[in-house]
């Protein structure tokens, strides 16, 4: 669960280091994001030689956070961080190549497959 203004750790190698959650695109003006959910995001830090430059705008994907999260089945699961890999414009691809750290199982639920399959540990 993150809220607006929300610093988060990008998961992916395509240069962005930290990013600011800014909005949530298609839910009119509801404040919090789940996991699996498509936010835009301004990145704050970021590598000198890598895609993505510091103050770009760009969507992202939310793979982990710190709050618990219920799943159907009762089960909760939650993480050591919040973590968000970035997409390619309006598509479900993401802008790396790799992704670090586990993912849960809701982003591949939600359709990001690619995600999920160049993820090292799914939850």
């Amino acid at each position: 669960m993150l809220q607006l203004r929300s610093r988060i750790v990008v998961a992916d190698n395509s240069g962005a280091k930290e990013a600011e959650l800014i909005g949530i695109p298609g839910k009119g003006n509801r404040l919090i994001a789940y996991l699996g959910m498509v936010i835009t995001v301004v990145v704050k830090k970021a590598d000198t030689v890598g895609q993505v430059r510091s103050s770009e705008i760009s969507k992202a994907v939310i793979v982990r956070v710190r709050k618990e999260f219920r799943r159907t089945d009762g089960s909760y699961i939650r993480f050591d961080d919040n973590a968000c890999v970035l997409l390619e414009g309006a598509t479900k691809d993401p802008r790396g190549t790799r992704v670090f750290g586990p993912i849960c199982r809701e982003v591949r639920l939600a359709g990001f497959q690619k995600i999920a399959s160049l993820a090292t540990e799914i939850y």
